[in-house]
């Protein structure tokens, strides 16, 4: 593999940013407690030796990914805030302070899907790594942990049958006049028309009118289908371009509410799944289930998080437990010992059952294990806080990929988030202490 570009030499006329940013900021020593070499040798895996451009540094990718999802950052604004803000660009490499990007914005796209889950998995390891270095978290957390599941949304419209299939005619008329196949009718008029009073007659309770609504837009739906179809016919390159679109639309034209199985949600996302979890305030959600796990111990830095990773169709939660544990195991090295979980789990599939403890369970309980699983329900904020703040609550990337990035990172920007308040606080404390030494030598 060919050595990766470093231009970041020191310039002559402009300072060192070591020489104009604070040395004891939390976010540089943060940079200085990561092992970058480490995520290099696993960054670096990806790249292959030959002609070409060289790569961009590794420790550049790396930043960005946490930086960008510690502070819940869209790809637009992480690149304007790396431009203004020195300890930015510190934490990612740079030396000397840079009026421009070294990279494009869409390079963001193009490392995360070359990276993937397993490449990425690293930054929670990494953060794992660093926060039991600097004391934050012990050993004895990572053998006690509390797993639980949750959703994470797609950035999707809430499906309804009249707007999937209004959607679903206006995809299909706008690429038949991209591709120059000239239609009978395109109906677009007539379609936006009906799925507007199909919203109103549901509204107004007048549902036998929103039926017929809804029937005018299947029947015009499907005329714009069988209309391609006809004219397409014997062309293999229309067809090839069409096939997608069509298929998705007839999906949708014959999917029912009653209907058991994977229906379609989103015509840009078709991989989303309705997930009820029981919420009062949302009975379902659009997304895919993830696995979280956390220590059920109170660890001096925080409740770090110990696993994430993205589930696709929609699993029985105990299903899920025996993967997830033999992951995290994988992951922190350290085999754990007791395993604390709700309700939704029962009938898990864990090799050794007697390490699992069930909310409400009452054999074999200790007094130490009783307070274990009253401290179950701490995952519950914590997968919150991984939701709001780090982007998992709206997941905008594509696809399956997409999904299972986007818990990894989330769950590697909380997780260094806890580190830049821990070594905060380490150094409030420091300051603290020597200044009571120093009051106290001058009182003696």
């Amino acid at each position: 593999m060919s050595k990766p570009r470093d231009e970041r030499q020191k310039d002559l006329f402009r300072p060192p940013l070591d020489a104009i940013i604070d040395m004891g900021h939390p976010l540089v020593r943060l940079a200085g407690e990561i092992d970058w070499a480490f995520l290099a040798g696993r960054f670096g895996s990806v790249y292959t030796s030959g002609p070409g451009q060289p790569p961009l540094p590794t420790r550049l990718v790396a930043g960005l990914m946490i930086l960008k999802h510690m502070h819940s950052l869209s790809d637009e604004a992480l690149c304007a805030r790396w431009l203004e803000n020195p300890y930015y660009q510190f934490f990612c490499g740079e030396a000397a302070f840079r009026h421009d990007l070294p990279f494009e914005r869409s390079s963001l796209t193009r490392w995360r899907r070359r990276l993937g889950e397993d490449q990425l998995a690293a930054l929670i390891q990494e953060s794992l790594s660093v926060a039991h270095k600097t004391g934050a978290l012990a050993t004895k957390d990572l053998e006690l942990v509390a797993v639980d599941t949750t959703v994470q949304p797609k950035a999707v419209a809430h499906p309804t049958d009249a707007r999937l299939m209004h959607r679903a005619l206006e995809k299909l008329v706008k690429l038949a006049r991209r591709e120059g196949v000239g239609l009978r009718q395109s109906y677009v008029r007539v379609a936006k028309r009906a799925a507007i009073m199909v919203g109103r007659y549901i509204h107004a309770h007048q549902f036998k009118r929103a039926r017929r609504a809804l029937k005018f837009l299947r029947t015009r739906l499907g005329r714009v289908i069988r209309d391609i179809n006809r004219r397409i016919d014997g062309d293999a390159v229309l067809e090839e371009r069409f096939r997608p679109l069509l298929i998705l639309a007839g999906r949708v034209r014959a999917q029912d509410h009653r209907q058991r199985g994977q229906k379609v949600y989103s015509l840009h996302a078709p991989e989303v799944e309705c997930i009820g979890k029981g919420k009062a305030r949302a009975p379902y959600e659009f997304g895919c289930k993830v696995s979280v796990a956390t220590p059920v111990t109170q660890p001096k830095g925080g409740q770090f998080v110990l696993h994430a990773r993205a589930l696709h169709g929609n699993p029985f939660d105990g299903h899920t437990l025996g993967p997830a544990i033999a992951d995290m195991e994988k992951l922190t090295g350290v085999e754990v010992r007791r395993i604390h979980v709700d309700k939704g789990y029962r009938g898990h599939n864990h090799p050794h059952k007697f390490r699992v403890w069930i909310s409400g369970q009452v054999r074999r309980t200790t007094k130490a294990i009783k307070r274990e699983m009253k401290r179950r329900a701490a995952i519950e904020p914590i997968i919150g806080h991984v939701k709001t703040e780090h982007r998992m609550d709206r997941n905008h990337l594509k696809g399956h990929a997409g999904d299972r990035i986007n818990a990894v990172l989330a769950a590697a920007g909380f997780n260094f988030s806890l580190l830049l308040r821990w070594l905060a606080e380490l150094l409030r404390a420091f300051v603290a202490a020597l200044f009571q030494t120093t009051a106290a030598a001058q009182s003696a």
